[in-house]
């Protein structure tokens, strides 16, 4: 038999949302009749704009003609949506990028874990806490973690914990990290950064000599003007970031697949030998190697979402679920519980009372509220605590939702 790569080994218990559908699953077959609404996963609900719709259907028909007939699309994406995104993404936040410095790919999640096969295994890296699960996980695979100690962390990772205290903005790493993951807005915790606030991650990775890998999945919620949109907003920062983003929850392409990520040409890396090397060249060697590009019909259908019409029609769903969250943030603050996020962001971080852990409220709210929910704990050691909930469903089971959770849980 082959001898299997034990790093797998090393994550702890399965995946967080593969807990939950266990439990929800469980919880199903015991109660047939209740009807479960899900503010759990980060799914959205809505369907695409039509805009978008309808060019995916016109590249369609040129898929069935010889004349518009396209084989393998570039493994970085077609100059028709880098071009877009660059010019309606950057240029208005007076951010300069080319479109060669934009990677078109199938999703944020996948980004977030292959950028990390361009880096040493010895190299340090530092992840807010609680933190998306893929940022640890992929680590874990890739040997970078060391073992799972018992307080729940691996003893390689620096986390950096967020919680109410600190205002869910962490201490910079009190020691040498190469690699620091951040993501704002933020998930789970709905936290944004400042101006200032970025910056100070932006001048520590300039002094230090570390890299930011920069989760903006969910900038199209920010509504604030002082708040940045992108990490490039900050003087430097092509230099020491990398941004990964997403038209999941902005143009709603969770079933579709499509999302890109920044490696800007000033990005250097280094070799064993101490010699400059550009990230953005070994990304894409990365890319052309395993990753065959979008296909043609999802990236126009992603180009599309820049139109006039396009635009007007995804701020209004972005618009919808921020409806929601405050729906959400509102209600649930009403019962007494201390609610974060939810503003700028479609996640609400909810504080479990005082003698009730994450799982447990979990529980509570699936069993009395029939509503599913994400753990906090799930998120990392400084989640414990904590609850999440998603602004993703439709306006009728967000408010149906909430009106549960008021009259039937007793905290």
């Amino acid at each position: 038999m082959p001898r299997v790569n034990e790093h797998h080994l090393a994550i702890k218990g399965s995946y967080l949302f593969s807990d939950i559908a266990k439990r929800v699953k469980a919880f199903g077959e015991a109660n047939p009749s209740a009807k479960l609404i899900r503010l759990g996963i980060g799914d959205v609900t809505r369907p695409l704009a039509p805009a978008i719709v309808r060019a995916m259907q016109d590249a369609v028909a040129e898929m069935g003609r010889a004349e518009t007939f396209r084989g393998y699309p570039p493994e970085t994406g077609f100059t028709f949506l880098t071009e877009l995104i660059a010019a309606h993404d950057y240029a208005p936040r007076g951010v300069n990028l080319t479109p060669e410095e934009i990677f078109i790919s199938d999703g944020g999640k996948t980004d977030s874990a292959n950028i990390g096969e361009i880096f040493a295994p010895e190299c340090v890296i530092a992840v807010v806490d609680p933190v998306y699960p893929v940022y640890v996980d992929s680590n874990v695979m890739a040997g970078r973690a060391g073992r799972a100690t018992e307080n729940g962390r691996y003893e390689r990772i620096v986390y950096l914990p967020a919680t109410a205290e600190n205002g869910f903005n962490p201490a910079l790493p009190d020691r040498h990290v190469d690699l620091i993951y951040l993501c704002y807005p933020n998930n789970p915790t709905g936290a944004v950064l400042g101006q200032d606030a970025l910056k100070r991650w932006v001048d520590y990775a300039r002094r230090e000599g570390a890299l930011i890998l920069y989760d903006a999945a969910y900038e199209s919620y920010i509504r604030d003007p002082a708040i940045p949109r992108t990490i490039y907003e900050i003087e430097g920062a092509q230099e020491v970031a990398i941004e990964l983003r997403s038209f999941s929850k902005t143009a709603g392409f969770t079933g579709v697949r499509c999302a890109y990520t920044v490696v800007p040409k000033a990005c250097m890396g280094r070799s064993a030998a101490g010699e400059a090397v550009s990230l953005h060249a070994l990304w894409f060697r990365r890319q052309s190697t395993k990753f065959n590009g979008v296909s043609y019909i999802i990236q126009k259908g992603a180009a599309a979402a820049y139109s006039p019409e396009g635009q007007k029609q995804v701020r209004e769903s972005v618009d919808f679920y921020l409806e929601n969250a405050r729906i959400i943030r509102e209600g649930v603050a009403g019962t007494g519980l201390a609610v974060y996020g939810g503003t700028n962001a479609p996640y609400i971080w909810v504080r479990t009372p005082r003698g009730l852990g994450s799982w447990d409220l979990f529980d509570k709210l699936l069993n009395e509220a029939h509503v599913v929910s994400t753990p906090g704990a799930g998120f990392g050691p400084s989640g414990e605590g904590y609850l999440r909930l998603t602004a993703f469903g439709s306006r009728e089971q967000t408010v149906e939702a909430v009106e549960r959770i008021k009259t039937r849980i007793r905290l």
